[in-house]
């Protein structure tokens, strides 16, 4: 029987009679920390006093007594972190797992794009990803996806146009539209891409943006449409044009893309309040090794950044942007989430708190209760395969193709000209999209140059953005063993040489995560690495990641796609 208006409000009354009582001092808090020096992000500095938690918000400070007592004498106390833009899925392991991982950082809210799951599972993806983190220790908002397919040429599990992301406005984590990354089409004025963001505009939500290098005329148009945010900044003078025309300068910190250091001057008084930040992608060895948010927030504070800008800028700023309005401060009425440092010098985090309950403590998380995602999802996220079995003829072109010259360290390319063979001997391999949503069959062929493999192949599902099967190999043969282990996985990376599997690292999860722990994913990973390195690819390349952007038509000069290789520039297949 589902509870009355009257009974909703009745309920919330004496909770709220309960928070009074708390603040007021009539009857002990929750959780008090004893003698806590806390960040203020409103005053800008560092004050003294009880922090009292009650129902899980703070009701005061200043001096309490509570049923749990924590002293925090000689200890810093900080709201907790707020990552503004990330997708799980880089992190390759389920929701659970991920939040594993970034609690013991200080992390306890994250704004999601599930654009990855989205482009293999459409709405289902979605849904997938509510269910799968609700209720978790780690608040994960969702901006929708935007682009799905990011461009007509893909071939993605799906097409979501306004119409099909609407009803998802109405759930109470839904923040608003991603990151639009189509800013071609919004600068045309094109029906689908504005459609998205009059329609997010209707429910009074945020749309995020992604245009690199914007400028002039084509960036008033791009935040005249209504995109209130960017985190695509690789310079100060890109952010600087944005943020003086009203953006948001999210400024990223993550594994693919690291644009703090050239962003620092941000961190100042003139223009932290426009500033917060995020990760967009972090891998398993990133997270494990340097952390999240926190490692930014360090890593300000090493470059010159005042430390209280720095953490306001680690939770205030996103929460207000984002109107979470009871998230990012340490002050009455806002949640009692906190993160209990050693100093700013060493950074070291000892506890963590989410709504006043100890979750953290010396790095160890307590357990916690897992989301109940429906079994018709569940089925769905592990068959998201469909593909008949490959052989090597399926690989197989004799006329001239083209090849794709890869750019040590960038995820650009460079036209290398045309082979119709293999040849090792000059670096030229075999690259192949293999279409896995819906068996069409479609295969596209050419050729890379500057990966370094001599022998055997390497394939993966995490092929951005569309998640198709893609795969490099030295001979036709070795491809499609590669990518036929790919498909029997349900998704994942494999190593393939002499007729086995050398590595692999099953991501049966929508072809793109690992229901494991993440040190297990990324022992898996670190030895699918090793073993292709082993078979000649060239140590300054990550032999996944990088692969991985291969497939993405956005990115000059040429890619390759399920229809053979594309030329961004001149937009024609070659």
């Amino acid at each position: 029987m589902s509870e009355s208006y009257a009974g909703k409000i009745n309920r919330k009354l004496l909770k709220k009679r309960r928070i009074i009582d708390a603040a007021a001092g009539r009857e002990p808090a929750d959780l008090v920390l004893k003698n806590a020096v806390y960040v203020n992000v409103f005053s800008n500095e560092l004050c003294h006093g009880d922090i009292a938690v009650a129902e899980g918000l703070i009701v005061g400070m200043g001096s309490y007594s509570g049923r749990a007592q924590h002293d925090c004498a000689g200890k810093i106390v900080l709201p907790g972190f707020l990552d503004a833009h990330i997708h799980l899925e880089s992190s390759l392991v389920s929701p659970q797992e991920f939040v594993r991982a970034v609690l013991p950082h200080g992390t306890t809210t994250v704004v999601a794009d599930p654009h990855e799951i989205a482009n293999v599972m459409g709405t289902d993806g979605i849904e997938y990803m509510l269910q799968a983190t609700e209720g978790l220790p780690v608040d994960v908002r969702l901006m929708l996806p935007s682009c799905v397919p990011a461009t007509p040429l893909d071939e993605s599990g799906a097409i979501l146009d306004y119409r099909s992301l609407d009803s998802f406005y109405d759930h109470p984590r839904v923040q608003g539209l991603a990151e639009m990354m189509n800013f071609v089409g919004i600068i045309a004025g094109d029906d689908q891409p504005v459609e998205k963001i009059v329609a997010a505009q209707a429910h009074h939500k945020k749309i995020d943006g992604h245009a690199p290098d914007l400028r002039g005329n084509d960036l008033n148009a791009y935040i005249a449409a209504g995109v209130y945010s960017d985190h695509e900044c690789h310079d100060f003078q890109d952010a600087l044009a944005k943020l003086e025309r009203g953006q948001f300068i999210m400024i990223r910190e993550g594994t693919a893309a690291r644009n703090l250091e050239a962003l620092a001057p941000l961190l100042c008084g003139k223009y932290a309040e426009r500033c917060m930040f995020c990760t967009d992608d972090k891998h398993p060895s990133d997270l494990l090794e340097k952390g999240h948010i926190d490692y930014i927030v360090k890593e300000a504070i090493r470059l010159g950044a005042d430390p209280i800008t720095a953490v306001k800028v680690a939770c205030h700023n996103a929460a207000r942007y984002f109107l979470l309005n009871n998230r990012g401060a340490i002050a009455p009425g806002y949640l009692g989430d906190f993160v209990i440092i050693d100093n700013f010098e060493h950074f070291n985090i000892e506890k963590v708190f989410k709504k006043g309950e100890l979750m953290v403590e010396n790095g160890v998380v307590r357990d916690f209760p897992l989301p109940r995602v429906e079994p018709y999802l569940t089925e769905r996220a592990h068959g998201t395969f469909h593909l008949q079995t490959l052989t090597p003829q399926d690989f197989e072109d004799h006329r001239p193709r083209g090849i794709i010259g890869m750019v040590s360290g960038e995820i650009t390319t460079v036209d290398a000209g045309y082979s119709d063979r293999i040849d090792v001997e000059y670096d030229v391999l075999k690259i192949a999209v293999v279409e896995r949503h819906r068996n069409t069959r479609h295969i596209g062929v050419g050729f890379l140059q500057g990966y370094g493999l001599k022998s055997g192949a390497v394939a993966t599902s995490i092929s951005h953005d569309s998640h198709n099967i893609i795969v490099v190999g030295a001979s036709e043969a070795a491809c499609a063993a590669a990518a036929n282990r790919v498909a029997e996985l349900n998704g994942g990376i494999v190593v393939w040489d002499q007729g086995e599997v050398k590595a692999e690292l099953p991501l049966p999860i929508a072809g793109i995560m690992s229901g494991e722990p993440l040190e297990k994913v990324n022992e898996q990973l670190e030895a699918a690495k090793a073993a292709a390195h082993a078979l000649g690819v060239s140590r300054g390349v990550d032999p996944f990641m990088t692969l991985s952007f291969m497939a993405l038509p956005v990115i000059p000069s040429l890619r390759i796609t399920t229809r053979g290789v594309f030329d961004v520039t001149s937009q024609s297949y070659v």
